[in-house]
């Protein structure tokens, strides 16, 4: 099976998938602009990346699955080191900039716990 073969229901459900996970890395992708603080800001990049991943990355291997006739799980892999090295980026930024931030004396530092 082709692109060109596949059903029209499956085409929609792909294109839909991947647009909405587009739209949740779009909206994390704003949210690190308009947000004031860097803890605001690596906070909605961070679940809008993890999120729009998860719905392109389902639109990829639901299409490759049709395509080829069997179940395709290898983008799974992806998605897999995407899930674990993003929120555990994101915990090493935010404690690096609270170390940096209690060090200077910034009133607006997180407490040390």
């Amino acid at each position: 099976m082709s692109g060109a073969e596949l059903p029209a229901w499956a085409a929609w459900l792909v294109v839909l998938l991947a647009l909405t996970g587009a739209g949740f890395s779009l909206t994390g992708a704003f949210g690190l602009i308009r947000l004031k603080t860097f803890y605001e800001r690596v906070h909605a990049p961070t679940l809008g990346a993890t999120l729009g991943m998860a719905l392109i990355l389902c639109a990829s291997m639901l299409l490759l699955s049709l395509i080829e006739g069997r179940i395709v799980l290898r983008d799974a892999l992806i998605g897999v080191f995407l899930t674990v090295t993003t929120p555990v980026t994101l915990l090493l930024l935010a404690r690096a900039a609270a170390h940096r931030d209690r060090h200077e004396g910034n009133a607006g530092a997180p407490p040390e716990v």
